[in-house]
């Protein structure tokens, strides 16, 4: 067994006992360090694979950005772990159908003659000039461009309607209104007063 072959097994159990964490463990602070693990294995099996840009994308974007967020929501919400066990068993019998679906899918699929290894060789190695973000970027920019823009604009559609879903108006609450910050005069903010002087008497000595 040459390296490349150990290294794969290494992180494949490292990755296949880290998700099996996340979905067992009792505390949901471990569960999410476990899923941070899973992130980081699946990244240097990426790596394994050539792949630099998808490696480090799921790094940064993944356990920089989104992981690091799922911790802190976590960590500063008071979260009742006995309450939120309750009716745990009760998804048993429906988790275990869809996994045995998916695990059937699978088995269709790889077990068939196109994902045979004699069928799939290895691949040749790339030129040293070779850049796999660039190849990346010209297909997802030419050939999946309409793609890509739909995807965009779903993932606005999304943010617009989380930010309307969670904008709530009260009667105490204070906000500022621009236009009206705009088209305001200065006649209606400050008025001048016109006082007499007053004169004090020399002999009132403090």
């Amino acid at each position: 067994m040459d390296f490349e072959k150990g290294a794969f097994y290494f992180f494949a159990t490292i990755l296949i006992l880290a998700a099996l964490r996340v979905i067992t463990a009792r505390n949901p602070v471990h569960a999410a360090l476990s899923l941070v693990l899973s992130f980081f294995t699946a990244a240097a099996l990426w790596l394994l694979l050539e792949a630099e840009f998808l490696a480090i994308a799921l790094v940064l974007v993944y356990v920089g950005a989104v992981m690091v967020l799922f911790l802190f929501v976590v960590m500063m919400l008071d979260i009742n772990l006995d309450r939120l066990r309750e009716g745990y068993w009760d998804y048993l019998l429906p988790a275990l159908v869809v996994a045995g679906v998916m695990v059937m899918e699978m088995a269709v699929i790889l077990g068939g003659r196109y994902f045979n290894l004699s069928e799939m060789p290895k691949p040749s190695g790339a030129d040293p000039g070779y850049s796999n973000t660039r190849e990346l970027g010209g297909i997802l920019y030419t050939d999946y461009v309409y793609a890509f823009e739909i995807a965009a604009v779903i993932l606005l559609v999304a943010i617009v309607a989380a930010i309307a879903l969670t904008l709530r108006k009260r009667k105490d609450n204070k906000y500022q209104a621009p236009s009206k910050q705009v088209s305001t005069r200065r006649a209606d903010r400050v008025r001048l007063v016109s006082m007499p002087a007053e004169k004090r008497d020399p002999g009132e000595a403090s």
